[in-house]
């Protein structure tokens, strides 16, 4: 971490009620949270280091939602992996390479949405047409 982050995150630590609120105001342009000293300050060197290298990625925020609703869990996908798929009578193998592309029918796609698009003609959640999001039980 460079030296100036690391003042600043420091500063975050010695800083008054008052002064945390004015700084998450300034960091974030919201209104400040209801919460205690201490979760406020977590809260706001997170910020401060999201805003400096970027935060957390689409699928891991994705991801958190997921769990947080409660509703339905997906396996992640990872190299190697090969799905297949009956649809209308065929069925149809998919394999995830060591650089993560997603292959079928010897061309390459950059999801298995693609490939379910490709499969059915329709709009796909590739995770849900092939297996991979599943409902959870109520």
């Amino acid at each position: 971490m460079a030296p100036d982050m690391n003042a600043r995150l420091a500063a975050v630590s010695m800083m008054t009620p008052a002064q945390l609120k004015d700084e998450w105001q300034g960091v974030t342009k919201t209104p400040c949270p209801r919460l205690s000293r201490k979760l406020l300050s977590l809260a706001l060197a997170w910020e401060i280091q999201a805003k400096a290298f970027g935060g957390l990625s689409r699928q891991t925020q994705q991801k958190l939602a997921q769990l947080a609703d409660g509703k339905t869990r997906t396996t992640s996908v990872s190299a190697g992996m090969q799905f297949a798929r009956e649809w209308q009578g065929k069925v149809y193998v998919v394999t995830t390479g060591d650089d993560n592309v997603v292959r079928w029918n010897d061309r390459d796609y950059r999801s298995l949405s693609e490939v379910a698009r490709a499969i059915t003609g329709t709009r796909w959640s590739g995770p849900a047409f092939f297996g991979l999001k599943r409902k959870l039980a109520a």
